[in-house]
């Protein structure tokens, strides 16, 4: 019994190892070649370590952690650099979108974005399409974007000039009632003001 309790932990840490390898060649091919499926950055990171098809793939949660040790690294002013472009767009499209009371997520708030990255936005509105009438009063050209396993109720993409970005459009209730990760960043145009001051100078 001792020797079969021995092999399950010896096959867990095991596999525990694969997928922090996997999860870290996956960043370094979503950072370093601008792979945007992450999965088909994992499937890939599994390829070139010679780990069988079979192998655990790491969660996107993992994939994140590893961007964000990738970047410390390697990243250096380039990254910061990069990084505080894509901030800076989404702070002056949090401004222009604040009767939706706009919130930046994912990558750009965390820090783990690469140059690649969507800024994403999410808003709060009753009506997605008072979003569209506005873009299109504004003359922003957008494209809706096939619906996603979330809770947005319509997703938006705008092509800017100096980054991509997405919007998710919820509900008030939605918003409210969403489960987060504590350590998720969701930051208002204030915080993220804030953000970007603190950073490095232009």
């Amino acid at each position: 019994m001792s020797a079969a309790r021995n092999h399950g932990r010896a096959d867990g840490l095991r596999t525990q190892r694969d997928r922090i390898r996997i999860a870290q060649a996956a960043a370094r091919l979503i950072a370093e070649h601008g792979l945007t499926d992450w999965t088909l950055a994992k499937r890939k990171a599994a390829r070139q370590l010679l780990l069988p098809e079979t192998a655990a793939l790491p969660s996107n949660d993992e994939i994140e952690t590893a961007l964000a040790s990738h970047h410390a690294l390697f990243g250096g002013d380039a990254h910061a650099a990069a990084l505080r472009i894509q901030r800076t767009e989404a702070l002056a499209w949090m401004r222009r979108l604040a009767p939706w009371d706009p919130i930046l997520v994912g990558g750009v708030a965390a820090g783990w974005a690469t140059e690649h990255s969507d800024v994403r936005i999410e808003l709060v509105a009753d009506d997605p399409k008072a979003v569209e009438i506005a873009l299109a009063s504004w003359g922003v050209a957008y494209a809706a974007l096939p619906a996603r396993d979330d809770d947005a109720t319509a997703h938006l993409r705008i092509e800017s000039p100096r980054a991509a970005v997405r919007i998710a459009i919820v509900m008030e209730q939605q918003r409210r009632n969403r489960p987060r990760k504590t350590e998720e960043p969701r930051l208002d145009a204030g915080a993220l003001a804030e953000l970007i001051a603190g950073g490095p100078v232009d």
